[in-house]
Parts: structure tokens; C-alpha cells; sequence
């Protein structure tokens, strides 16, 4: 029975949803449940037809799709990051991806005995990583930061330099074919560059000014985003064929570093929005895929595989590396990491289509043979770049600490017991003295206001992973936790409670959107706590909870007028707060941490 194109089309998204939940749920890159629901879809079970279900507009949206993924991208790519990596990235994606092109090309017509022209189509598109695998593979490999933006920066530049050379050999063959001298190959890869740098920057500079004196209103920025990408990347192909990937990429990079324009707003919906394409995509193009080509090619995709991840990929990275600022760790790890994803999809694609369209012989190979890469090279980095990661000691630190919004009295109290705990805390006040006191205490500080630009820059966050409001005002508290809502999730924002917190209508409370979970739980204001901490040497109790001696009985030795449970630790060494949302539960070999001082003080103060 025949399957209405409605169905199906919302079947797809459904099938991407899940994969994306499973690849969240068992920490492996979602390319490979996605892959594998699309082959199972086309070429085994014959449910999914791309090609009848999309008609002429397939390539049309691939191409859209893959024009607002790298801009998206690109939104993330900061020039102060580039100023710490960037000869590294320079050599990867220059000469370093010239060295991989030429290996790859060699390989491919020795091995599978494609023309040479072909495997040089083929060794200029494996040359881009691709951003839509690269990103989630960080997530689950975390190596550490300079390694992460190298890998980020190269991966979302070299794609559209990649489209650019991949490009260049396509009019080659073109060339070839009807009897073009190679001087017009040439004039029509500088007018490529010239098109899509011209036009992108243009664009880019204009959209920004627009934003900047506010002529688009805030709930107009996200449409308005993909009105301007899509038009930009689709006048820059008619302008130029394959110009579009070059002007997208620079739209997103000038946008990003234009002074006075906020693109966040933007960057959050794009990054939702490429999810779905991403999961769309890789369901419909592998989908297309034909196992007659596979078999064809036999041994020879093994073989082809194997040279780019063992020869070809860390052929590049060390020529790129030689007198970088990289240990002999980092650059191994470089050298191992280096998936191909949508963008190599969708190019290859697209090219395989005109080419057999003009009759070249094994064009119908470039497919199949890019998807044994695109398999191939995520299952072997995905099942093994954690461990390297760590075994190298290349590896990011723990996400476990926590920012402190405040150095008063109160949030130095807790930094120290966080510290005690041996939990990652960093102090941010803007108060001179504050800070001062902190630095006394021993604890690491920022001294400056959270939500500023010069904290965007500059204020440490590799190691924290929440933030705790302690600040005295609330306003501050619930600025901050909307700041980093975002950066942490809601479930890692805690602040103290409000003024009005104990009041019973919920006119008084603040929307938990727009502030926090309440810590300590609701009785536990900021002034009650400054009384308790203020004068007081030593608060910090840590207590380890055993068969013997349960949570109940602590509660009962212990005056919840004179002592604040503040969080406890689990085995793993998992850190719960004491909440007013949830009644948390400590558990037999778990460490609670409180705060305490004697009733007699606590009266006094």
C-alpha cells in the first residue's frame, strides 16, 4: 500500500525525533541512528522514495538546508577564539586540505578504479569535516578548549573552501568534456570567490545595521534571518553557481563579530532549527543510497576509508601543526578527529547527479562511495575518541562547579562549603570589597558584572556547569539566571528566594522563567542567612550519611532554625541542592554539607 506523501513526510520528522533521542540517551553522535533509519526507510525496505516524494524540489531544499547550517555555524565563530588557534585552522584549511585532497584522490583511483578525474571531484569534497557531526561529537568527546574550537573553526570554514575546490574540479571535467581550456576553469573559480565574498560581506553588513538601530523588531529577527540566508545563498548561485556556501558562511562570521549587534536570539532559534534539518537530511539522503553501487566498489570503499582516517587525516594535521603552540597529545587527537557529514552528503550529491546527467561513466559511484565514508569515519571516531580523548589527557575538566552571583557574606559561606566539597566555584561580584573578602577566603574570583561583554570574554566557564544566585538583590539574582538559562539549563539555576517568596499568591513570586529554583528552600532568605553567617568563623558541617546514621536522624539531632542544609554529595560525587521544588533525599554514603552556628549567636545577631 501506498503511504501518502503527508504521512510520510511527518514520519520523517517523527523517526529523527527519536534518533535524536536515542543518540542523547546512549551519548553516541545521532548521524549513525539517523543513517541507518534512512537506509532501512529506502534501500532495504523501498518505504521511502526521496526523489518521488520531493520531485524537483530535493535538491532545492538540500542545498537551503545545508546554506542555514553553515550560517548557523559560522554565527558561532568568534574572532577572539581565532586569535588563540588561528594558524592552526589557517594550515588545515589551506595547504593542510590540499595535502588531504591529493591523498584522497590518489587513493580513490588506485583503489576503486575510478577515473582520475572523478576521484578528484571526490578528494576535493572529503576535504570538509563537516560542522553537523563535528558539534555533537564534541559534546560526547569533550577535548579541552583549544582543541574544541580548532576542530569547531575548521570544521564549519573548510566546508564552503571545500564546495569551492570540489567546484574548481567539476568545471575542470565540464571543461574537458566540451574542450575549454583550463584559463576559463580558472576565471570561473576567482569570479566563485569574488561573487560569494562580495555579496556575503554586503549582506552581512547591511542586515546588521539594520538590527543594530533596531529597523527589525526583536520578534522579526529569526524570520527575517532565514528570509535574508536563503535570498543571500540563492542570488549568490544564480550570480555564480556554487557561490551561495561562501557567502552564507561569511554573512554568518561578519554578523557574529559586527560591534553592537546581538545575533543570540537568532543563534538559539538557528541551532533548533538546523537540528530538525540536520535530522531531516540525513534521513532523506541516505535514503537514496543504492547498494548496487556498494557492491561495485567493493573492497576498494574499505580500502579508501582506511587511507583517509589512518593516512590522509593525520597526513594533514601534522603538516598543519609543525611549530604550533599544539603538544604531541593535542595533535594526535586532531589527527584522529575529522568526520564527514551532511555537507559532504549533499555536495556529493548534488554533483553526482549533474555528472551522470552528462553521461560520465561511474558517476553514479561518488554517492555510495561518500556515504562508506560518511559511516565509516563516525562509527570508528564516535567509538573511540572519548577514550583517546581521556587516555591522551587531552580532555576537558569536569562541568560540575558552579558560578556564584555574589560575594557578600553569604555566597562566601556557601563558596567555601562548595569548596570543601571539592566543587569548582567561581565568586563574581561587582563590589571591590566583596571580591576582596573572597580573595581572602581563598576562593577563585571575577571581579565585574556577570552579564557584561567583558565577562563574555574573559570570565572562565569550561568548568561550570550551573549557577547559584546569592546576590543580595534579587533583581541581580534573577538577571543572571536568565543570562545563563541558556549556557546551563533550567535545572541548574538556583537562586535564594525573593522578598515576597512567602507570600501565597502567585502575583508576588517572580516566574520561575525568569529567575531560578529556589535554593535552601523557601524559609532561607538572604537576610536570615546573613544573620546566621555574619560574625561566625567556622559554618562549613559536612556529615556522611551511613545505614547507622540516616538523613531522618540528622534532621532530628539538628535545629532547622540554626542549621541550613545546603546539598549534598552522591557516591559518584554528584552535587543535589536542597530546593524548595523537590524534598531531596539523601542517601546511606552520600556526604551532606550544612551551615551551622549556635542558637545563643543566632539570637545575638
Amino acid at each position: 500500500m501506498e503511504i501518502p506523501s503527508l504521512l510520510l513526510l511527518s514520519f520523517i520528522g517523527l523517526l529523527g525525533l527519536l534518533c535524536q533521542w536515542l543518540a542523547w540517551r546512549v551519548k553516541l553522535p545521532a548521524i549513525l541512528f539517523l543513517l541507518l533509519t534512512g537506509i532501512l526507510l529506502g534501500p532495504v525496505s523501498g518505504v521511502l522514495d526521496p526523489d518521488a516524494l520531493f520531485g524537483d524540489l530535493l535538491f532545492s531544499f538540500i542545498s537551503l538546508s545545508v546554506a542555514i547550517i553553515l550560517f548557523e555555524g559560522s554565527l558561532t565563530l568568534k574572532r577572539s577564539e581565532l586569535s588563540e588557534v588561528g594558524s592552526v585552522v589557517k594550515n588545515l584549511v589551506t595547504y593542510g586540505a590540499l595535502l588531504n585532497g591529493l591523498i584522497v584522490t590518489v587513493c580513490t583511483h588506485y583503489l576503486t578504479g575510478i577515473s582520475w578525474s572523478l576521484s578528484a571531484l571526490f578528494g576535493a569534497i572529503m576535504v570538509v569535516t563537516g560542522p553537523t557531526v563535528i558539534m555533537p561529537m564534541l559534546r560526547t568527546v569533550r577535548p579541552n578548549a583549544v582543541l574544541a574550537r580548532t576542530l569547531r573553526w575548521e570544521g564549519i570554514v573548510i566546508d564552503p573552501l571545500g564546495a569551492l575546490l570540489a567546484v574548481l574540479v567539476f568545471e575542470w571535467i565540464v571543461a574537458h568534456q566540451i574542450g575549454t581550456n583550463l584559463l576559463h576553469v580558472f576565471s570561473i573559480f576567482g569570479q566563485t570567490i569574488a561573487v560569494g565574498s562580495i555579496l556575503g560581506a554586503a549582506v552581512a553588513y547591511s542586515y546588521g545595521l539594520l538590527l543594530r538601530h533596531r529597523f527589525i523588531p526583536l520578534y522579526l529577527h529569526n524570520f527575517s534571518a532565514i528570509v535574508v540566508v536563503t535570498s543571500t545563498f540563492a542570488v549568490s548561485n544564480i550570480l555564480m553557481h556554487e557561490s551561495g556556501l561562501l557567502a552564507v558562511t561569511i554573512m554568518g562570521i561578519w554578523l557574529a563579530n559586527m560591534r553592537g549587534v546581538d545575533t543570540r536570539d537568532i543563534l538559539n532559534f538557528k541551532e533548533n532549527l538546523t537540528l530538525m534539518l540536520v535530522s531531516t537530511l540525513f534521513i532523506v539522503l541516505s535514503a537514496r543510497l543504492e547498494f548496487d553501487g556498494l557492491i561495485t566498489l567493493g573492497w576498494g570503499a574499505l580500502g579508501v576509508l582506511l587511507v583517509m582516517q589512518f593516512i590522509a587525516r593525520p597526513a594533514k594535521v601534522f603538516l598543519s601543526t609543525i611549530n604550533s603552540t599544539l603538544s604531541r597529545n593535542e595533535r594526535l587527537l586532531l589527527a584522529w578527529v575529522g568526520p564527514r557529514g551532511i555537507v559532504a552528503a549533499a555536495i556529493t550529491a548534488v554533483f553526482a547527479l549533474k555528472l551522470e546527467l552528462m553521461n560520465i561513466p561511474h558517476a553514479e559511484l561518488l554517492v555510495p562511495l561518500a556515504f562508506s565514508v560518511i559511516i565509516g569515519t563516525v562509527v570508528i571516531q564516535s567509538a573511540t575518541a572519548r577514550y583517546l580523548t581521556v587516555k591522551l589527557g587531552v580532555n576537558a575538566p569536569d562541568v560540575k562547579g558552579y558560578l556564584v552571583i555574589g560575594a557578600n557574606p553569604v555566597a562566601i559561606a556557601v563558596a567555601k562549603a562548595l569548596q570543601e566539597a571539592k566543587i569548582e566555584t567561581v565568586v563574581c561580584d561587582s563590589d571591590w570589597s566583596n571580591i576582596s573578602a573572597a580573595r581572602m577566603a581563598g576562593l577563585k574570583t571575577y571581579y565585574g558584572n556577570a552579564l557584561s561583554d567583558h565577562a563574555e570574554m574573559h570570565l572562565d566557564m569550561t568548568t561550570l556547569g550551573g549557577i547559584v544566585g546569592l546576590s543580595r538583590n534579587h533583581a541581580v539574582n534573577s538577571a543572571a539566571a536568565l543570562r545563563f538559562r541558556e549556557d546551563f539549563g533550567p535545572r541548574k539555576i538556583f537562586v535564594l528566594p525573593e522578598l515576597y517568596h512567602q507570600k501565597e499568591h502567585s502575583k508576588h513570586h517572580a516566574s520561575e522563567l525568569y529567575s531560578g529554583r529556589v535554593v535552601l528552600g523557601s524559609d532561607w532568605s538572604y537576610q536570615k542567612l546573613y544573620r546566621l553567617v555574619n560574625g561566625h568563623e567556622t559554618l562549613t558541617k559536612s556529615t556522611l550519611l551511613t545505614e547507622e546514621y540516616l538523613y531522618s536522624q540528622w534532621l532530628e539531632n539538628n535545629d532547622m532554625e540554626t542549621v541550613v542544609p545546603l546539598f549534598a554529595l552522591d557516591e559518584s560525587g554528584n552535587l543535589f541542592w536542597f530546593t524548595a521544588d523537590e524534598a531531596l533525599q539523601p542517601k546511606p554514603g552520600w556526604k551532606l554539607f550544612s551551615l551551622s552556628a549556635p542558637t545563643e549567636e543566632l539570637a545575638a545577631g
